[in-house]
């Protein structure tokens, strides 16, 4: 019993330890101090799939398994689409983003601690770090976003420049429809994760998470395999 009890046990370790193949780039701006400079546009919620597990390195286009992004808000009279407010919400995978002619680019520094997931300190540049650019071409959408984030804790959410090259109609530049600055603190601002490191849906952010409750199992299978293996060596002693 010992001995199955060991086998389930190192197992479980290794499960635990395993990074997932890929790494989640999330941005939100229950994040940032939001500060609206043209039209009011205070909510955005950029969740990426990226296709290649947490590393350092440098992220140019990298391969995406999936995009999905929300941007919301109220619009000046007078914007190019003359829409009184919007909600965008799209959905897609890699192939389709790029194909619109969006980008995503940033560099994870060697020296970025990836245990917790990488904090925007922990990107490497002393100006824009991280640029998610949702820009669309001949889609006839006004709003795709342009998010960009600074090292110095500043930065900016605006819609793109979707110069389109069919319909001169729905041409808008940058920020034309919607503008909003942000402000964050780098060193506890986390933008990328591994999923295997995540806590589980309605858990808490203290640490726990699939992981750690796998070792915990292990640790009570181990100890009960353990325990049980000395009862029965106690009764046979009698």
């Amino acid at each position: 019993m010992v001995r199955s009890a060991s086998l389930v046990f190192l197992g479980l370790i290794a499960i635990s330890t395993a990074h997932a193949q890929t790494m989640t780039l999330s941005s939100s701006s229950a994040a940032y101090q939001v500060t609206p400079v043209f039209s009011d546009v205070g909510f955005f919620d950029i969740n990426i799939e990226i296709d290649a597990p947490l590393a350092p390195g440098l992220y140019v286009d990298p391969a995406i398994i999936s995009v999905v992004y929300q941007v919301t808000g109220v619009l000046t009279p007078g914007t190019p689409s003359g829409f009184p407010a919007f909600d965008l919400q799209r959905n897609m995978d890699g192939a389709e983003f790029y194909a619109q002619g969006s980008s995503l680019r940033f560099e994870i520094a060697q020296s970025a601690v990836l245990d917790d997931g990488v904090q925007a300190a922990e990107l490497v540049g002393n100006g824009i770090v991280l640029t998610f650019n949702a820009r669309e071409i001949d889609t006839g959408r006004f709003h795709p976003a342009l998010l960009q984030l600074n090292a110095n804790g500043s930065g900016r959410i605006q819609n793109s420049d979707n110069v389109p090259s069919v319909n001169p109609l729905v041409e808008v530049d940058f920020g034309e429809e919607y503008i909003t600055d942000l402000a964050f603190d780098p060193g506890n601002t986390t933008l990328i994760t591994d999923p295997a490191a995540a806590p589980p849906p309605g858990g808490g952010g203290g640490g726990g998470g699939g992981a750690s409750s796998l070792l915990d199992i292990a640790v009570l299978m181990f100890v009960a395999g353990y325990a049980g293996s000395k009862r029965r060596r106690g009764w046979q002693k009698k």
